[in-house]
């Protein structure tokens, strides 16, 4: 007898991302799947959001209005909604089709499993694959090389393929609302030092780059505040040190994708 599958709960945080944003509602919308609750959280969009949103009323949830910034958004869809198994994935962003159904029947196979993440490939503002060095050293690690402080130097969880069991939110609790970067790093690090990460060999989104990117504009600051984040987390010198040295060498790699535009994006 097949298990039921679980109800699957997708944020998107949205603001002035109108150019990628019906990419991403159609590939929630669109997975074969049959238990999806989506909701939109936009912070207030003055581009063609709103109007791309007004076309899907009938298929999710939607709210603009003035946030605190990425984290509230987040945290704001996450109350709003009732799904066993919760994700969020940003404006600009996009599952593979058929993701859903491989959570589902893991989740739905492995009551023991918390949370779960996958491959994620990184793509561009027309969604053709780049980076693929960064995407294969992130895979190597999620495949082989998920053990115990590793996440404190090496940040390879790629946010878009993860989902948990709302059961961590009255665990864990909720994304820190003061961070505009890295909040996603933060929380993993929360539920990493509870409960073993599980993994799926298969590509489940898509993150975009471009040249509104946080990873882009401001990827030193980036790296600043994920070295902080590691610091609530360890105390052990030699952690940190390879924290930063890691940093170092990844700001080298993508410092030729740096934009010195500074822009308010949820990415």
């Amino acid at each position: 007898m097949t298990r039921k599958l679980p109800k699957i709960s997708v944020i998107t945080p949205s603001y002035n991302q109108g150019k990628f944003i019906q990419q991403t509602i159609e590939s929630v919308l669109s997975q074969n799947y049959p238990n999806i609750e989506y909701v939109v959280m936009d912070g207030g969009s003055k581009d063609q959001t709103i109007k791309i949103l007004e076309k899907y009323k009938d298929k999710l949830s939607w709210i603009s209005e003035k946030d605190k910034g990425q984290s509230d958004a987040i945290n704001k869809g996450l109350k709003t909604t009732s799904g066993e198994i919760v994700a969020y994935i940003n404006s600009d962003d996009y599952y593979i089709p058929g993701s859903f159904l491989t959570v589902g029947k893991f989740f739905s196979e492995n009551k023991d499993a918390y949370w779960l993440t996958g491959k994620c490939k990184i793509v561009d503002e027309d969604g053709l694959e780049v980076r693929g060095v960064v995407t294969f050293y992130k895979d190597l690690f999620l495949k082989y090389l998920r053990f115990k402080n590793i996440l404190y130097i090496v940040q390879f969880i790629s946010q878009p393929a993860t989902f948990w069991r709302r059961e961590l939110l009255d665990q864990i609790g909720f994304f820190e609302e003061r961070l505009d970067y890295d909040m996603d790093y933060d929380y993993w690090l929360k539920i990493w030092q509870k409960y073993k990460l599980y993994y799926l060999d298969e590509y489940l989104a898509s993150y975009r780059v471009h040249n509104l990117s946080k990873a882009v504009v401001s990827a030193k600051t980036q790296f600043e505040t994920a070295y902080k984040i590691t610091k609530r987390y360890t105390r052990s010198k030699l952690i940190l040190v390879l924290h930063q040295m890691h940093a170092k060498l990844a700001q080298v790699i993508y410092r030729k994708f740096w934009i010195k535009n500074e822009k308010n994006t949820y990415t």
